[in-house]
């Protein structure tokens, strides 16, 4: 996480999510005698794989903070298999991790039943325990995900954090501050408690809270921190931060692990400051905070950050039909663009677009790589949950004023021959770093429609 100047009180998520301990059961799969002449072959050290991989799941789960139910011994037959799965439904399993050592007799059929088990379930099969067809039949299964590859463990440890972020959303709640009575609903798909309190409450508590001195504190490192201050005053971050604080303390209350606010319809007409700098900081300090209670967005920020351990930019796309690309254009972006434990780029204060209030213009690096997610939430029933996904790098920093619009305006160019004009989708999420296919194997083992755009 971030570092804090100083004893400021950081927020940190603490709800449901953030508590819970995802189980993954995991067990190797191999013959019980020698290789011999049949792949892997005599030349493959199946014993001393299966203690680097057994060392190697351990410290990823540890990492992850899941709980790992790691199988004695291999899987030595189909029957043994079958009782393997049996057992994971039986105890309610996050997810299943198959390890094959072996190509042979009841390997691949072991996969196809952790497939078919219905619990999320990453195939790990290094060089030498299968051929292209024996990963064609479920290399689009819906629930599965395989990564075949020389040995390297990565992509099987990335298989692991998937399955620890589907169960972590699915357990997470989030404050939707909007309309004006107390409710509870979920977030299709996902299975994330949303809890509505009314959009006053914000105000409400806003109006309550005075000017402690650690609001005070919090605002001067945000102006010594700051490249420049334009138009935002002093007084400006201090609102702003009182918003942070605002929000820190209902999340704490409500023991939640992310928020989101109909800023515009709770607070547009009030002096009261709008949370551009409170949204920013949370984000920055792996707390997902979406604006204007876009639910689809809420569920794009804690995708991103679950997955990949940095913040999102939720922004409002603008073609460009000079460069052929896309501007993402909105008034509150985080800093710690490159992770939550990085360094923060670079910043300007300024005020909103709307002349209000106090907002981190964060000046994202030229041609650094990055990702664009949407999700289009599901109904639930019959239509799926689409994740829309596009990979690009960064142009540059749009100026605003003289510009018109919001004045965090980066500029991406992205990969493919797009149509700037019809840009998919809406309130989509750029984060630093390519991560389209990590992505797209996500709304596989969810069972979501994954669409590279």
């Amino acid at each position: 996480m971030a570092a804090v100047a100083g004893n400021e009180d950081r927020v940190q998520p603490c709800g449901p999510g953030a508590a819970c301990v995802p189980v993954i059961h995991a067990a190797f799969v191999r013959r019980k005698g020698e290789y011999g002449m049949r792949w892997p072959g005599a030349a493959y050290d199946g014993r001393s794989a299966e203690r680097e991989y057994r060392a190697k799941t351990q410290e990823t789960a540890d990492r992850l903070r899941a709980k790992l139910v790691l199988r004695p011994a291999p899987i030595h037959s189909d029957a043994e298999a079958e009782a393997w799965v049996a057992e994971a439904r039986q105890t309610h399993a996050d997810g299943l991790l198959v390890i094959l050592l072996d190509r042979q007799e009841h390997s691949w059929p072991t996969a196809h039943r952790a497939a078919d088990s219905g619990i999320p379930c990453i195939v790990f099969s290094p060089l030498g325990s299968s051929f292209t067809t024996n990963t064609v039949h479920l290399a689009e299964r819906p629930g599965c995900v395989i990564y075949s590859t020389v040995g390297e463990f990565d992509q099987a440890a990335y298989g692991m954090k998937m399955i620890v972020a589907r169960t972590r959303m699915k357990r997470a709640r989030c404050v939707v501050l909007h309309g004006n009575q107390r409710k509870t609903g979920t977030l299709p798909d996902f299975g994330t408690e949303l809890r509505y309190l009314p959009a006053h409450s914000f105000l409400d508590d806003y109006e309550a809270m005075g000017t402690p001195a650690e609001v005070v504190t919090m605002a001067e490192s945000y102006l010594r921190r700051a490249r420049s201050c334009r138009g935002a005053t002093r007084q400006d971050v201090v609102n702003g931060i009182k918003s942070y604080c605002v929000a820190r303390d209902m999340l704490r209350r409500e023991q939640a692990d992310a928020i989101t606010m109909d800023c515009l319809g709770a607070l547009g007409d009030s002096t009261v400051s709008l949370p551009c700098i409170a949204w920013s900081r949370l984000n920055d300090e792996g707390v997902p905070a979406a604006c204007e209670a876009d639910l689809g967005a809420v569920a794009s920020h804690l995708l991103v950050q679950y997955l990949f351990d940095r913040p999102g930019f939720q922004q409002d796309p603008v073609a460009d039909t000079s460069q052929d690309a896309v501007i993402g254009a909105h008034c509150s972006c985080p800093t710690r663009l490159h992770g939550f434990d990085q360094p923060p780029e670079p910043f300007d204060l300024v005020h909103h677009h709307g002349n209000r209030d106090a907002v981190p213009r964060t000046l994202w690096q030229p041609r650094q790589r990055v990702t664009s997610l949407d999700v289009l939430l599901g109904d639930g029933n019959q239509r799926p949950t689409e994740l829309l996904v596009s990979v690009g790098k960064v142009i540059d920093n749009l100026d605003v004023p003289p510009a018109g619009g919001c004045v965090v305006s980066v500029r991406v160019k992205f990969d493919g021959n797009h149509n700037v004009l019809a840009f998919p989708g809406f309130h989509q999420l750029f984060f630093y770093g390519d991560f389209g296919r990590p992505l797209l194997n996500f709304a596989q083992l969810c069972g979501f429609k994954g669409t590279k755009v």
